[in-house]
């Protein structure tokens, strides 16, 4: 089954299939060499993004594997957004880089994929080849939410079990107390993180989702033997006009030729 995109072009339906908990996982796989590269993406986002979309169009260029899927709740999976956690999304994450790939993977992480993208490397990190970070956003629901909530808000969360926040990005999303408690038993600021393989974070200056002082707080944090940031002066959190796009793909060959 095949259905047109907005822009025109042809989409092919995904495939699918079934977590440990139960979940319907839709994904798109590209056959290939490896590492295969897997991308992750961000809140409310989903695989047809165009991060998403080059960088399968990129890899199949060069014959390598890639993965892209939408987090339960996301995209064309099943579930909604509101039932969902930062816990459930790393389970989802975690059967579909263990059910679709094999060996080694590298790990393209976006925003709040970027957060998912080290808590898979932090509970499997004989898995990881290398990763690439864009705007990581660890640990947002506890310091990007609770740690700006007003009282009203924090007593709204309380009494309704969720509060609405705006988005520069998107329809406004729904907070969950769910998602707040979740976020705190999966921060990975706050103890060591262990990164044993080649890590490349981007981040643009003018991110009004993601702080440059967020990812300066990344690289001092984690333990890597080899980390890199790059701020980009003008990239917005997208991170995915021309220019941004090439830095991914120079990002991922960097992380692959480190690795070997």
């Amino acid at each position: 089954m095949i259905r047109p995109t907005q822009s025109g072009g042809i989409m092919h339906a995904p495939n699918t299939f079934e977590t440990p908990q139960g979940r319907n996982i839709a994904y798109h796989k590209t056959e290939g060499q490896g590492p295969c590269v897997a991308f992750l993406g961000g809140l409310k986002s989903d695989m047809e993004g165009t991060k998403a979309i080059h960088l399968e169009a990129w890899c199949r260029a060069q014959g390598r594997a890639f993965l892209r899927f939408d987090y339960s709740g996301h995209g064309q999976s099943s579930g909604t957004f509101e039932e969902g956690c930062i816990g459930d999304w790393a389970e989802d994450t975690a059967a579909a880089l263990g059910t679709l790939t094999e060996g080694k993977v590298i790990v393209v992480g976006s925003s709040m994929g970027g957060w998912q993208s080290l808590l898979f490397a932090r509970a499997q990190p004989d898995r990881v080849a290398g990763l690439v970070t864009i705007a990581a956003a660890p640990d947002f629901t506890e310091d990007g939410y609770w740690a700006t909530f007003s009282d009203a808000q924090k007593a709204a969360l309380a009494r309704d079990g969720q509060v609405e926040m705006p988005s520069d990005y998107m329809e406004p999303y729904i907070i969950t107390k769910r998602l707040i408690e979740d976020g705190r038993r999966n921060l990975v600021l706050r103890d060591p993180l262990h990164l044993p393989f080649p890590v490349r974070c981007l981040q643009g200056t003018e991110d009004t989702a993601v702080t440059t002082a967020t990812a300066v707080r990344l690289l001092e944090h984690a333990d890597s033997p080899d980390m890199r940031l790059t701020l980009v002066k003008g990239a917005d959190h997208r991170f995915s006009d021309g220019p941004c796009l090439g830095m991914i793909e120079a990002a991922v060959l960097d992380v692959l030729g480190a690795a070997q």
